[in-house]
């Protein structure tokens, strides 16, 4: 508690941490730390600590436009330098939003 961020007033940081030293916050915590132990293959977001928001900022300033959901998704779920997803599960993903988009709109084209 006694290093609060530079840029957050202090009586907020003080109840930031009453909060996060609760039982119920302590609990969640604690299941989502096993839950992240127990499935590896779903944490592996090539992110890091840049938010998806700040992805999208980013993609959105590259673009000159609104990113789509599949140019977000695939910045921040393929690996760098290979292209591949970083899971079957995020292929699996891609798969299913292709296929929805394709029924929902190629069919009403020309």
């Amino acid at each position: 508690m006694d290093y609060s961020p530079v840029w957050m007033r202090r009586d907020y940081w003080e109840s930031l941490c009453h909060r996060w030293a609760t039982g119920p916050w302590q609990e969640r915590s604690q299941a989502a730390k096993h839950n992240r132990a127990a499935h590896l293959e779903k944490n592996v977001h090539t992110s890091g600590s840049v938010s998806y928001a700040t992805h999208s900022q980013k993609l959105r300033h590259e673009l000159k436009r609104a990113p789509t959901f599949r140019k977000l998704f695939d910045r921040t779920h393929k690996r760098k330098g290979t292209h591949d997803y970083v899971s079957e599960s995020a292929r699996t993903i891609v798969e299913t939003y292709d296929r929805t988009i394709a029924d929902r709109y190629v069919e009403a084209s020309p």
